[in-house]
């Protein structure tokens, strides 16, 4: 059990996120440390012309997002939406059409609560490069921590007996 199940938002502990110009992002999940175990929680800082994460949609787990600061896009399917403080974003699982994304296209730091079911087993598509994740007992908390995840293409897939002899 967490040692408080209260935590305030100043005290979250951020790490650097992300990859070459476009994206970065400092980012905090926190749910396991307050005692959740269903939900997970992560907070988001991007800073202006950034992006946290690639174009993405989960198969699984539901995701929701709280704009506590700035201003940007949702990039939501096949539409894009303008964000701001005090808006809340729905990220279903599914397929292609409620892909997601939040950009940071205003002056200041866009500061956002991400909100999650939990999954033990997922697939993650990414359709603007055409791969996709697998993971299993991964620990999303620590990204290096454990579980199996595999990234690829569906063209490079293995044939199903390839190797069995």
């Amino acid at each position: 059990m967490a040692e408080k199940p209260v935590i305030n938002l100043a005290d979250v502990q951020l790490r650097d996120n992300g990859h070459g110009e476009k994206f970065a992002a400092r980012i905090g999940p926190f749910a396991a440390q307050i005692g959740s175990k269903g939900l997970g929680c992560m907070l988001h800082e991007v800073e202006p012309g950034k992006i946290a994460f690639p174009y993405h949609v989960h198969h699984q787990m539901h995701e929701l997002f709280i704009v506590l600061e700035g201003e940007g896009e949702y990039r939501f399917g096949e539409e894009r939406y303008p964000i701001k403080k005090d808006d809340v974003l729905a990220a279903p699982a599914g397929g292609p059409e409620v892909a997601h994304q939040i950009i940071n296209t205003g002056k200041s730091t866009l500061k956002y609560l991400g909100i999650s079911t939990m999954a033990d087993t997922e697939v993650v598509e990414y359709p603007d490069s055409n791969k996709f994740a697998t993971l299993s007992r991964f620990d999303w908390s620590n990204p290096g921590g454990g579980g199996v995840r595999h990234v690829g293409r569906a063209a490079d897939s293995l044939d199903y007996w390839d190797g069995e002899g």
